[in-house]
């Protein structure tokens, strides 16, 4: 058996049976790969399978594709409670019943966001890599309280990518590089690479990425998976290793639309500790499910924002292909939306970013426990400087040294870059070209590229996409699986108003579920002709 077909063959033995469960199917096997969180819960409920069985079932597949087979370097750390709190599960639900939404079903969670329990929050640094956090994120805390099993921490960019530019996606000095399940010598983008291959291989059903600047959509688009950036403040920052208070947002990643809006469900709250939250009173739901409509496209108009297109010819073509599903499922699609302010506030943008950096991580670090000796970003820039050869093996860190150079926040370079991005990003960006179109939502393609090779020395390539926009401006922004090139992904983006994410997550499942273009990886070591 060649290399290709035995890591064929491990994903398809990682489906097992569990026996019954009252599905329309009540007879059929269980399978993993392909069910829903709906399919999960009914399946628990039932006593079709058990927490313990299903946890162990994850933590199999990742020791068969992550540790061995193809090593995606996807999972920084396995909780080593996972299987006793599983096996609690299974106990508390025969004994008292479910105590929320996702009772007994393990979760991915991405590792900067912090856990109070054996496993370190790192953001993929050696500073940290051996240092607990004294609490439960807000987010990590919603899932424990929903019932989950956070069965381990993905890698990510380290740092979130924000240590230096040019950079390798999917790299941290304690992880190593993620690989992309598609095509394993091509770049799983970031930040959230490790929750967005974790996800498409099958580790968990879901997984939580932060996003500041397409950290969530990059790398959902890149591995075939539905991505989530919220309104900010639907989701608790509190307890996340931060970039910045204006544009960080945690948000669900997921193989369907379905899950993702169940996930969203979950983790969406008003927080005390994040003021940004108290702004999502009246428009925050419980479920996000209940907006899920497959005829949700008919009679909306989708503007398509051709400034997104132009980086690649083939993924052009992809998109422009979907343009037509999109109309003959009842939308009016606004062709072309042109953004006057779409490439003028990149300036401005990484400005506010490197301000923020250097007070946010201070602020966030002065939580963490007595173990942790780092404290300011200027004890960062000094821990890189004495592991260099470990820390900085390819890159450096020029963004560190840049924020450090930074005043307070209330500078006003500072003041005078956040006033820019707020004015050319939301309110003569996406909010006046969605009202002078009076558009429900704008498309484009997620990114303008397919995955590029992962390179250590140059660093990510690609151009296109459309992230910064709601990035920037705040706003909720939604990848769906589109297709592929060359065996490469390509995400479809769905972005609009503050507090659209009901709208959007309709939009996005009608798309969906009349397409299913999504296919489960295959481990390929390179691209694919065209059919």
């Amino acid at each position: 058996m060649n290399r290709r077909n035995f890591i064929t063959a491990l994903a398809t033995a990682a489906a097992f049976n569990a026996g019954p469960t009252k599905s329309s199917a009540a007879h059929a096997p269980f399978r993993l790969e392909g069910s829903t969180l709906a399919d999960l819960r009914l399946a628990l409920d039932s006593g079709g399978i058990s927490s313990r069985q299903l946890t162990r079932a994850c933590l199999g597949r990742i020791e068969d594709l992550d540790r061995r087979g193809p090593a995606l370097h996807a999972i920084l750390t396995i909780n080593p409670d996972a299987t006793r709190l599983a096996t609690e599960r299974d106990a508390e639900l025969r004994s008292h019943g479910i105590r929320g939404p996702l009772h007994g079903v393990p979760v991915l969670i991405k590792d900067n966001i912090d856990t109070a329990d054996r496993q370190p929050t790192t953001a993929g640094s050696l500073a940290l890599a051996r240092t607990f956090a004294p609490r439960d994120a807000f987010v990590a805390r919603r899932l424990r309280e929903a019932g989950a099993i956070i069965l381990g921490k993905t890698n990510l960019s380290e740092w979130a990518n924000f240590r230096s530019w040019p950079s390798a996606s999917g790299w941290s000095a304690v992880g190593g590089q993620t690989l992309n399940p598609y095509v394993l010598n091509r770049t799983p983008s970031g930040s959230s690479s490790g929750s967005g291959a974790a996800v498409a291989a099958g580790f968990a059903p879901v997984a939580i990425g932060t996003e500041t600047d397409g950290s969530i959509v990059s790398p959902s688009n890149h591995c075939s998976v539905v991505g989530l950036k919220p309104t900010l403040g639907l989701v608790s920052r509190s307890g996340i290793v931060p970039i910045a208070h204006s544009q960080d947002t945690a948000g669900p990643m997921a193989r369907c639309v379905h899950d993702c809006a169940f996930l969203l469900g979950v983790i969406a709250g008003e927080d005390p500790e994040d003021a940004a939250t108290l702004e999502s009173r009246g428009h925050r739901f419980q479920d996000y499910t209940r907006f899920l409509d497959r005829d949700g496209l008919r009679g909306k108009r989708l503007g398509v924002a051709r400034q997104a297109f132009g980086a690649n010819a083939r993924v052009d073509r992809l998109i422009e292909s979907q343009l037509g599903v999109l109309r003959d499922l009842g939308a009016t699609i606004v062709d072309p939306v042109i953004f006057p302010t779409w490439d003028k506030f990149g300036g401005a943008e990484e400005k506010v970013l490197l301000f923020e950096f250097k007070a946010d991580i201070a602020r966030y670090l002065a939580t963490r426990g007595a173990d942790t000796k780092v404290r300011t970003l200027a004890d960062l820039i000094a821990f890189n400087e004495s592991h260099s050869d470990r820390e900085m093996p390819f890159f450096k860190q020029t963004l560190f040294l840049k924020a450090e150079a930074c005043g307070p926040l209330s500078a006003p370079a500072y003041l005078e870059a956040r006033a820019e991005c707020v004015r050319l990003a939301r309110k003569e960006g996406l909010e006046a070209v969605m009202a002078e179109h009076r558009l429900d939502a704008v498309i484009a393609p997620t990114d303008g590229t397919p995955a590029s090779p992962i390179d250590p020395v140059l660093g990510d390539r690609g151009g296109g996409g459309c992230s910064s926009m709601p990035a920037v401006s705040g706003c909720p922004h939604l990848t769906v699986p589109a297709g592929y090139v060359h065996g490469l992904p390509v995400g479809l983006s769905f972005f609009g108003r503050n507090w659209s994410e009901p709208e959007l997550l309709c939009f996005g499942f009608a798309y969906e579920q009349a397409t299913r273009h999504r296919v489960a990886p295959r481990f390929l070591d390179g691209p694919e002709a065209d059919a």
